[in-house]
Parts: C-alpha cells; structure tokens; sequence
C-alpha cells in the first residue's frame, strides 16, 4: 500500500507541475488559432513539416522563459540554438540556419545573450543568418526560430498499439541551478555534439522508426503524452526502466529537460538496433515500456500501475491524428 500510494503522489505531482501546466496552454492556442479541426500541415509536432521536393522543410521556434533569460543569459542563448537544433532532429531532419528575436535593457544587458546564441552557433555547425534586435525594453526575452531539412520524417502522429517505447538521455552532465535543466552540451566537443544529432535522421533513414519526440519541458512523461495523443494511443511506462543519473531522485529526474534526450517508438524487431546506436555513442538508451491501445498514459512501479493522464477525457494539447486525419 506505501508503494501504491507513493505512485499516486507522483503521478499527481506530475499533474500539478510546470512544465505540464506550460504544455497545456497549448491546447487554447491552437483552438484560438483554428487549428484544432485540422490543418494544411500537422500541427503538434516538434517541427512543421512542409512537403518539398523529395523531402521536407522543417520550420520551429522556441521562445524562452523571461526568468530563466535574465537568471542565466548565456545558456539561454546557448539553448536558443540547441533545443531548436534538436526539434529537427527529432523530426528526422538535419538543420540549415536559425534566427534569433531578442529584446534587452541596453548592449550590456543582451551581450551574454548574443555570446551564448554564438558559441552554440559555432558548436552545432549551424549559421545565425539573421533576426531581430530590441535593445531598448525593460527586460530581457528571446526567441530563437530553425529552418531545417529531413529526407524521411519522424513524428509524433505514427506510433501504434505493440510498438516499443524507447527512451535515449544522454546522463553526462549535471543540473543546471536552479532549474531543471540538464545540461550535457555546453563542455562537449563539437564533433560528438553534431554527431550525436545525427543519429536521429540516419535512424529515419534506415527505416528503423517512424516515431520520436524530443524530451522538453513537460519533462519524459509529458513528452510521452504529448506523442500519445497525436498519435491517438495510449502508452505504458516502467519507471524502473528509465535511465536516470543514480544521484538524481526520480521525482526531480521526470521533471527535467535534458539538453540530449528523446523518445523513440519502434517495432519490438527494431528496438534492439536502435538501442545499440545510441549506446554506441555513449548515450543511455533503453526500452520504457510500450504504446498501447486506449489514451491513458500510465506509470508502473514493481507491481503498482498508476493512470496519469487520459487524453480522451481530458485533452493535454488538442491534438491528435484523429483530428488530422
């Protein structure tokens, strides 16, 4: 019963968090925008994909928290890049440029923006081509926007019942205080970095998947969720299986934005090669659980199994391949 109950606290925890609370919001907009009926192209991925040629354009922004900016401008800038960079990898896709739209009290103020933005820039390989620039607002806000391609997508609006759900972190890291960030980037080498990125659309390529989304900021279940309902399933996740720095309690670790990490759904033949691919980089990467037939995205712990969250009785973001179809 002590085990029962500490997996509802959890479940509820996770409910009540930020980072679930951030995600929903998205729900409203795309019902304001006319979006949640159906649209020209999918909405409720990482990135739009527009059809072009024999392949796609992937189009993303990300706009940033004004505390986490003014607490830590450099990694924000730094994120700017890296969090669009891996929207398009997590749609199968390799990035051609980003541009970014910062707004600053004064040069001072928007110079470790600009210098993080920068050195991500020149990590990743990817050129800053252009954007906006306030200097004159009473604080600081960024948004950073990608333009990428990919040759055979991966999304959010394909896993099925019986596919493997696969989780890839990269562990070697550290928090970045007091958010809950985890930050493996910023001290790697470019090299690994780029590599690394790669992986996600030669996985696509091989025809190894057709299923991922990158981990954000509704942290590993929110992102699992988020897949589930575009996907119109439902998904079972063994916490016991997720990898996770030993030192790091599960409660923060299912909350946390890692700077690498994604989930991948496959077929139960294609998980173990896939698995393999990451590890081979030292990536941590194991199989979760499974997408199940239903909407409820449930957690199990030994023999405990709770519910936390049906989004066919309550919507998370508002959208799913039933809609788009």
């Amino acid at each position: 019963m002590i085990e029962s109950r500490r997996l509802a606290e959890l479940a509820e925890r996770l409910r009540d968090s930020r980072g679930f609370a951030a995600k929903r919001d998205i729900a409203g907009a795309m019902a304001r925008l006319g979006l949640a009926g159906g649209a020209a192209v999918a909405v409720g991925d990482d990135c739009a994909a527009i059809p072009d040629g024999d392949g796609f354009l992937l189009f993303a922004i990300e706009g940033f928290i004004n505390a986490f900016v003014a607490a830590d401008p450099w990694f924000a800038g730094w994120c700017g890049v890296m969090v669009n960079l891996s929207d398009v990898a997590a749609m199968g896709g390799r990035p051609l440029a980003v541009v970014d739209a910062l707004w600053a009290d004064g040069d001072a103020k928007g110079e470790p923006i600009l210098a993080g933005l920068r050195a991500a820039s020149a990590a990743f390989g990817v050129p800053l081509v252009g954007g906006h620039t306030n200097l004159r607002c009473a604080s600081s806000q960024l948004s950073v926007a990608v333009l990428g391609r990919a040759k055979k997508l991966l999304t959010s609006f394909d896993a099925r019942p019986g596919d493997r759900l696969i989780a890839a972190i990269d562990l070697r890291g550290r928090y970045r205080e007091p958010f809950s960030n985890w930050e493996a980037a910023t001290t790697a080498p470019a090299e690994r970095l780029r590599a690394d990125l790669a992986l996600l659309p030669e996985i696509a390529e091989a025809g190894l998947s057709r299923v991922a989304k990158d981990i954000s900021q509704g942290g590993l279940i929110g992102t699992a969720l988020m897949l589930a309902e575009c996907s119109g399933v439902g998904a079972a996740i063994d916490l016991a299986a997720i990898p996770r720095p030993a030192e790091v309690p599960l409660e923060r670790w299912l909350e946390t934005f890692p700077s690498f990490g994604y989930l991948i759904a496959a077929s139960p033949a294609e998980a173990a090669a896939i698995v393999a691919r990451f590890e081979a980089r030292g990536i941590a990467a194991a199989e979760i659980g499974a997408i199940t037939a239903g909407s409820a995205i449930t957690i199990s712990e030994r023999a405990q199994r709770e519910t936390v969250w049906d989004h066919a009785r309550t919507p998370f973001i508002g959208c799913t391949v039933r809609e788009l179809s």
